[in-house]
């Protein structure tokens, strides 16, 4: 047997966290003697490495699991599952102050308990975190280890002074955020992904740095819990890779919010005073200064390739795109593989469940399956929710595609809910009702869009959808609603004529 593993901590250091601990990384655990070989080693316990060692001992498969720091990686500790708590309570802050709206009296006028909101998420993220924990995988058959693996040769790695020797390897280490190279902000201080779920006291200014899907997400959660929220992106629009049309809805719900906006904006530096920190803005030559208590940088990811040693086995990598691999989720060693967002483009907890998957068949089974041939959905949790899959409007356009859109005023049960912002918008591919894209905005447009990716995999059209019975009153009718649309422009003019005289012969 070999050393404990080393201790680390989370704050607060409540019994929640506690229990969180014991369950991703906790501090008795003794690393087990390595086998002789193993038919897969596994480095990092995120989503995308805990699929892999789960899949692989399932199959029968002697597996290896390293993990340096917490099991469940990004997702369960600092992203999906505690952020979407905290969305979750923010949006029935909102929803409180709503309910007149609905001809109903507010039992109290009082805002959040912020206190109590971050108690929840973490009394919720140490439930949740059984799953993923050390002492799971073990019963599944998995030998973990924690501690830092590196490679020490093109079929062997090295972790708490023990040799893994393998048949095959699968790299899943993740992303972390990146901090933008802004002058002061290190002195200054700031919150990423990684810190901002130990906050106990709501801050009383924040400063978002950065327009994307989780800076608009947390920007959202923080005003509605009554922070005074400054978000700001460099680029002209908020959530730039997302569709115009969905993004300007966005942006006006988060103005409602409260939230204070500002694009095309550079920082230019920041400084920390008795007064809180200031952030100066340049934007078209004018300066603005902004001050806050806390800062929260979300302004992109760097994939985790430090200390892993890649060139001892021979595995190339890139330091802002991470690890390189062919279709086939292969690196340059083709006995080992990469899953998950330290190897792909997309960042999304399902993408690395399906690259895990797709690993899995590749290098154990020499199977082919390509992580070019996946048609990925995607949501913003923010309120309304945006989701997305295939092309864009913008796409469409430049192929020459038709596109149908059903705004959600239209849809009975989203005038009822009193959530009529929003769209549903699919292209076509011209003479047919083959989908290629569409893009969701709705309260809850996550939960819709997979009608429309498995429309999109399994080449079901527009038409075939027109036929589908979706229950009434529901918001996903919007879907069936567009359908509908279609169906009616194959009634042509002289169709119509025809039709209309075969409705007099038979009067």
């Amino acid at each position: 047997m070999t050393e404990p593993a080393p201790a680390l901590s989370i704050a607060p250091a409540d019994i929640h966290n506690q229990t969180l601990l014991r369950n991703v990384h906790p501090s008795d655990w003794v690393n087990p003697e390595p086998a002789a070989r193993y038919n897969m080693v596994v480095i990092g316990a995120g989503t995308a490495g805990l699929i892999v060692a789960a899949g692989a001992a399932g199959l029968g498969a002697r597996v290896a699991l390293i993990e340096r720091e917490l099991m469940g990686g990004d997702c369960l500790n600092f992203g999906c599952v505690p952020s979407k708590t905290l969305l979750r309570s923010a949006r029935a802050a909102a929803e409180m102050r709503a309910v007149a709206a609905l001809g109903v009296a507010p039992a109290h006028a009082g805002g959040a308990d912020f206190g109590a909101v971050m108690q929840r998420m973490r009394r919720l993220r140490a439930e949740l975190s059984v799953n993923d924990s050390a002492s799971r995988f073990r019963g599944l058959g998995v030998d973990v280890f924690i501690g830092a693996g590196r490679f020490s040769g093109p079929d062997r790695v090295e972790v708490a002074g023990r040799t893994l020797r393998f048949a095959r390897a699968a790299i899943a280490t993740g992303t972390r955020a990146a901090a933008p190279p802004i002058p002061g902000l290190a002195q200054a201080g700031y919150l990423t992904n990684e810190t901002v779920f130990s906050l106990s006291a709501l801050p009383a200014r924040l400063a978002v740095i950065g327009g994307g899907p989780v800076g608009c997400e947390l920007a959202q959660a923080f005003a509605r819990f009554g922070s005074r929220v400054t978000l700001i992106e460099v680029a002209p629009s908020l959530l730039p890779q997302e569709d115009r049309d969905a993004a300007s809805i966005i942006r006006e719900s988060l103005l409602r919010d409260g939230i204070e906006i500002h694009e095309s904006a550079k920082i230019e530096s920041i400084a920390a005073g008795s007064g809180g920190k200031r952030l100066r803005l340049v934007r078209e030559g004018a300066q603005t200064d902004i001050e806050a208590d806390e800062i929260l940088v979300a302004a992109g990811r760097a994939p985790v390739v430090e200390g892993l040693n890649l060139e001892a086995a021979g595995v190339e990598y890139d330091r802002g795109k991470g690890v390189k691999v062919n279709d086939r989720l292969q690196t340059t060693n083709k006995r080992i593989y990469a899953a998950g967002d330290v190897a792909s483009p997309y960042r999304f907890t399902h993408v690395a469940d399906a690259t895990a998957r797709i690993v899995i068949r590749n290098a154990l089974f020499l199977g082919r399956e390509r992580a070019s041939t996946l048609t990925i959905p995607w949501c913003t949790y923010t309120d309304p929710e945006i989701a997305h899959v295939g092309l864009y409007e913008e796409q469409a356009r430049q192929r020459g595609l038709r596109t149908f859109v059903q705004p959600m005023a239209g849809v009975d049960r989203a005038v009822i809910d009193g959530e009529t912002s929003g769209f549903v918008k699919i292209h076509i591919a011209e003479g047919s009702d083959r989908i290629l894209g569409a893009t969701v905005v709705a309260r809850h447009a996550g939960e819709m869009i997979s009608e429309l990716t498995l429309a999109i995999m399994g080449g079901i059209g527009l038409g075939k959808i027109a036929q589908t019975i979706h229950p009434y009153p529901t918001q996903a009718e919007a879907i069936r609603k567009v359908g509908d649309a279609y169906n009616r422009t194959k009634l042509t003019p002289r169709a119509s004529r025809l039709f209309s005289r075969w409705l007099a012969w038979t009067r």
